[in-house]
């Protein structure tokens, strides 16, 4: 997997899992649109997590998690 698309709002913003170029761990890549500045930034799973934030994206996030889960 290079990229998995989470959400992908109706300004243009996308939210992806994918792996740190850095690190190669895990992260949430979220790329702005260009409207605000574009500059892609990634985000620990856990700390993307923690963040407080209950928006679709994390609601995805957490869908595709409990799809890896047997029921």
């Amino acid at each position: 997997m290079t990229e998995r698309v989470l959400y992908e709002s109706s300004n243009g913003d996308v939210w992806a899992l994918t792996r740190d170029p850095r690190t190669n761990t895990p992260v949430v890549k979220h790329q702005p649109n260009i409207g605000s500045g574009g500059q892609v930034t990634y985000t620990d799973i856990g700390q993307f997590l923690r963040s407080g934030a209950g928006g679709p994206e994390r609601q995805q996030l957490l869908k595709l998690i409990d799809t890896l889960l047997e029921d």
